[in-house]
């Protein structure tokens, strides 16, 4: 098969698949029969909390660890036996950034250009934009020893992106960074696939930042893929989740007394001139029939669509320690 070919045959392959995936270290299954794909050019967030597995499922992508079974593939590749051609291809920004804390960032970004064998004519103008695509423009220069743990994770982005890699893997890439260098790295994220192609597997315990940019996200809760979808999809799912808003003419009326009995009910609050109830399960003519008993009247009534923070609910309420 000539190079072409392979190129032609590769590009109808996957960026990322993992069929029956699985890692023991001794009688601990860090990672349990994980069958999961992803395509060229998404964002794909694998959500979970610490100790879910996360992190040992990127070792084995990365060929830094082997499989205890199951097989995987990245590009084509088997990180396994081809270790070193699947590092040539994907970015890695692991949790725990290290540099040369003696040099500056621009002098570490230097040295990952030349282990690249980037061309020196090529290596300054790239240095220019990765710096100052993640905010590092007037701190390049300076000595990495002096930055800040949010600082090293943005280095530690612009290194992953030196080789102008075609998949990107981000374990926790937004923890310990201000509100605007997160909204920064997400926004390079999305440009990375819309303008580039990059597949990026974003790794995170935080929902709500990966709602921002990730195409679909796959909850990893010990060491199993418990759900895959989009957003919508995954909030489709959870019938037992519901928040309903109540208005009511009377707002000397007490609703939480009212509906406490009602089966189904675990919260009622008021929110902005409305009362809003939580509930597994659908309680809506119990509580308009609850309100009419009392000689009350209700106003409107409307179930909110389920989002991020029922996810969180659902797989998390006992896993995710609190974020932050």
């Amino acid at each position: 098969m000539t190079s072409t070919e392979q190129r032609l045959e590769r590009a109808g392959l996957a960026a990322i698949t993992a069929t029956g995936l699985t890692k023991r270290y001794d009688t601990t299954t860090a990672v349990d029969h994980l069958d999961l794909t992803i395509e060229r050019g998404e964002v794909f967030g694998l959500l979970g909390p610490n100790g879910a597995g996360k992190t040992t499922t990127i070792l084995m992508l990365l060929g830094l660890t082997e499989p205890t079974s199951g097989t995987v593939a990245v590009d084509g590749l088997d990180p396994a036996r081809r270790a070193l051609e699947v590092k040539r291809k994907v970015g890695y920004l692991p949790d725990d950034v290290g540099f040369y804390d003696e040099l500056t960032g621009r002098q570490n970004l230097r040295y990952t250009a030349r282990l690249n064998r980037i061309p020196e004519r090529e290596t300054e103008p790239l240095l220019d934009r990765l710096l100052a695509d993640v905010g590092l423009t007037d701190a390049g220069d300076r000595k990495v020893r002096g930055y800040s743990r949010g600082m090293r994770q943005r280095l530690g982005l612009a290194d992953a992106l030196v080789k102008s890699p075609t998949i990107l893997i981000l374990d926790e890439p937004t923890v310990n960074i201000d509100p605007e260098g997160v909204r920064d790295i997400l926004g390079l994220v999305a440009r990375l696939r819309d303008d580039h192609g990059t597949t990026v597997l974003l790794s995170s315990h935080l929902l709500h930042q990966v709602e921002q940019v990730c195409d679909r996200i796959g909850i990893f809760l010990r060491g199993k893929l418990v759900a895959l979808g989009t957003v919508p999809e995954l909030t489709a799912e959870l019938d037992d989740h519901w928040v309903v808003e109540v208005g009511v003419a009377e707002a000397e009326l007490d609703l939480p007394a009212l509906v406490a009995g009602i089966d189904g009910v675990e919260s009622c609050r008021r929110s902005e001139g409305h009362w809003v109830i939580e509930a597994d399960r659908d309680v809506r003519t119990a509580v308009v029939d609850a309100i009419a008993d009392a000689r009350g009247h209700v106003l409107h009534l409307r179930r909110h669509d389920a989002d991020l923070d029922a996810i969180y609910h659902r797989y998390f309420s006992h896993d995710l320690p609190e974020r932050r």
